[in-house]
């Protein structure tokens, strides 16, 4: 197979859908938004599943104490899986492989388990 100079330069694509729309969309299609109707909408029931689902196994294994912590680790595991995904765009890298960002995480969040354990 014999490619040009400037087929590096293509966008990719999965069934004829441009990678990049679908990196773009899936940080947004994560975050839920308010409504104020009664009945929620499948996107909306799909989100709130998925979080509860997630904030379910997460707290699986953690007794009611930890349960204070589900907020905070619900919205690393959302920052963490967009900044991922942004990672997908091309010519582009995951702000995660920084170690700032990683000890800035980091650090803040073992610093508080070590307070809160020695507190309590």
């Amino acid at each position: 197979m014999t490619l040009s100079f400037f087929d590096q330069f293509m966008s990719p694509t999965l069934f004829g859908v441009p990678l990049i729309a679908l990196a773009l969309s899936l940080p947004w299609i994560l975050f839920p938004t308010p409504s104020s109707r009664w009945l929620n909408n499948r996107l909306l029931s799909l989100q709130g599943w998925s979080i509860s689902r997630f904030t379910q196994q997460l707290l699986l294994p953690l007794n009611l104490g930890g349960h204070k912590w589900a907020v905070i680790l619900t919205s690393l595991m959302l920052f963490l899986i967009t900044t991922n995904m942004l990672g997908l765009l091309p010519y582009t890298y995951t702000p995660t492989t920084q170690l700032s960002l990683n000890l800035g995480l980091a650090v803040p969040l073992w610093l508080a388990t070590v307070i809160i354990g020695m507190r309590n």
